[in-house]
């Protein structure tokens, strides 16, 4: 099967080096040659590191890399049996591509967008024959990660979903199913990891450090929600934050944070720029305050129920918009974003009824819609009635 790949960033990379793993010929595609010969030394330089960790040897490592192509013009990719984009999230300038793309390509040739919360219904009305494009959204490191989310537009036809759903099998990924809507399952449900921690931090609660210890030592999450921000990058994850708000006109369950967006204008962006919630100057995150994080176990409780509960009523409220099944939202968060347990699986162990509660709680707390409990929540809570996640 012939992939092209339009992008040779970290992310187009990462799947072109999938994609050929999987024994498909691919074409990655970039306007700068500068960042098609990084792209080439990378990959040469992780398969040396596999090599070493004898994950793979030389012959797989020449097979990998012989069966990946470098181009510098959109319609070398005329011969490809699938597109798949990974360039900046502008709406305008992937339309723009796609269009070009399109008068390259056969008629029955997949176009494909890595968008992260872009409508795939929007890139796809910019082309002649829109029932050929679909989402395919792959986490990032690409290589690593199992998870890709897959999202048909209201375009896309039966039978490019289905061969879409079989490639990603075949290349030994996970592939979910997700509505076409802002954020699909990852991006929706995992804001009020990062949205109610700043709140609890705003509201004067708990630091930094006291939020990420609460959330890894009691939750088991591999990062807390600060630490993880500044992985990503406060930039990144702010913009995420306000373009899934705007995009949900302006719903308050995805409020963006001064406190974030006042560090972005600040230029303190996490890891990548030595300064963020924490400080990196020596490599490892060192509290603002000193203070590494030392909490109780009561405020400790109180901080992941406040998060967790907050977490499971956006999965849930995915599951009754019917922006994917209950199996597919659970898969994504443990696969995606390496969760302890999916979180409608949580609710189920920690009770519907314990999370309506909560929920009204917090609601009569702040009087905020914010707080507003699922719908679906409450109607299986009087039904006495659990998820069925498997």
């Amino acid at each position: 099967m012939k992939i092209g790949i339009i992008g040779a960033g970290t992310m187009g990379s990462g799947i072109a080096q999938v994609a050929a793993t999987a024994g498909c010929q691919v074409m990655l595609y970039d306007t700068k040659q500068e960042a098609l010969d990084k792209s080439k030394a990378k990959l040469e330089k992780i398969l040396f590191r596999l090599i070493e960790k004898e994950r793979i040897d030389e012959t797989e490592k020449n097979r990998i890399e012989g069966n990946i192509s470098y181009v510098n013009a959109l319609k070398d990719l005329a011969k490809a049996d699938l597109t798949i984009e990974a360039i900046v999230e502008n709406l305008d300038i992937k339309r723009k591509v796609f269009q070009e793309l399109e008068s390259y390509q056969r008629e029955d040739a997949i176009i494909a967008s890595n968008t992260s919360s872009l409508s795939i219904a929007s890139i796809a009305a910019s082309l002649k024959k829109p029932e050929r494009v679909i989402g395919i959204h792959f986490f990032n490191p690409a290589p690593l990660m199992p998870l890709v989310e897959i999202i048909p537009a209201v375009q896309t036809s039966e039978e490019v979903k289905n061969k879409v759903v079989q490639i990603i099998t075949d290349w030994k990924k996970v592939g979910v199913l997700a509505k076409d809507t802002p954020g699909f399952i990852v991006n929706r449900v995992a804001r009020p990891f990062y949205g109610e921690a700043l709140r609890i931090y705003e509201e004067g609660k708990a630091s930094f450090a006291e939020i990420d210890q609460a959330m890894k030592e009691l939750g088991g999450f591999r990062m807390g929600p600060f630490e993880l921000m500044d992985f990503i990058g406060n930039d990144v994850n702010y913009t995420v934050t306000e373009t899934v708000f705007a995009a949900f006109y302006y719903d308050p369950r995805y409020k963006p944070s001064f406190t974030q967006k006042r560090l972005s204008e600040a230029g303190y962006l996490g890891r990548k720029t030595g300064k963020g919630y924490y400080d990196y100057k020596d490599g490892k995150p060192v509290s603002p305050s000193g203070v590494e994080g030392s909490i109780s176990k009561e405020k400790a409780n109180q901080i992941l129920d406040r998060i967790l509960v907050m977490l499971i009523n956006e999965a849930a409220d995915a599951l009754f918009l019917n922006i994917a099944t209950a199996k597919d939202i659970d898969l994504a968060m443990t696969k995606g974003v390496n969760y302890p347990k999916g979180l409608l699986a949580w609710a189920n162990e920690k009770g519907i009824d314990w999370c309506v509660k909560k929920m009204d709680a917090l609601y009569e707390e702040y009087h905020e819609d914010r707080y507003r409990c699922s719908p679906l929540m409450r109607k299986m809570d009087k039904n006495d009635e659990t998820f069925q996640v498997s």
